[in-house]
């Protein structure tokens, strides 16, 4: 896999500090509950579609971590009307069944991430842009991305190419936000970024 930085104590406050996470595996995400408690982050959990929608509908969560499999269910489902809900939220799919078109079909809904299970705490709060408890920032260079991570970055550096540079164009042949778009843009600093003038 690749490195992250050792995260430690509280870390995080405000809206992105609290999330729902979303397994139908109880045991896994009261472990995952817990671990997150631990560094001061809130989170309700729901085992299906319907039980995550009831809860993001009645209190809105600065993120959202949902397992692929869900019984029957997919938690692909999940993807746009949690981010029609609240465009800010960060969403990441998280699954035993990894698999490239999966990783981009989730990206195409507008999931930030998307991690192998199981994904160790550090990485989790990586993937939802939670700072270590020193309060520098996780920057991820484009040469320490996960193989997933850098599909997905080549993905959007092609629709760019394509677009000619324009961003909206880009969002929407991505079928994502724009501003989920810029997001990703800005957090991977290089070359790419520059020669398109952004």
């Amino acid at each position: 896999m690749f490195a992250r930085p050792v995260l430690g104590g509280p870390t995080a406050s405000g809206p992105a500090a609290n999330g729902v996470i979303v397994d139908d595996d109880a045991a896994y995400a009261a472990t995952l509950q817990r671990s997150l408690a631990r560094r001061g982050i809130e989170t309700r959990t729901a085992a299906d579609v319907r039980q995550a929608l009831d809860l993001a509908l009645a209190q809105p969560p600065g993120f959202a971590l949902i397992d692929l499999k869900l019984g029957a269910e997919s938690g692909l489902q999940l993807i746009r009307p949690l981010r029609e809900l609240r465009a800010d939220m960060r969403i990441v799919l998280v699954t035993g069944y990894a698999s490239v078109a999966t990783a981009v079909d989730a990206i195409k809904r507008g999931a930030d991430d998307y991690l192998p299970k199981p994904a160790s705490v550090a990485a989790i709060l990586a993937a939802l842009g939670l700072e270590p408890h020193d309060g520098s920032a996780l920057p991820i260079a484009p040469d320490t991305m996960t193989p997933l991570r850098r599909l997905e970055w080549e993905h959007i550096q092609q629709a760019l190419n394509d677009t000619g540079g324009n961003i909206s164009a880009t969002a929407r042949l991505l079928g994502m936000h724009r501003r989920s778009l810029q997001r990703k843009l800005g957090k991977r600093p290089g070359p790419e970024r520059s020669s398109i003038g952004l």
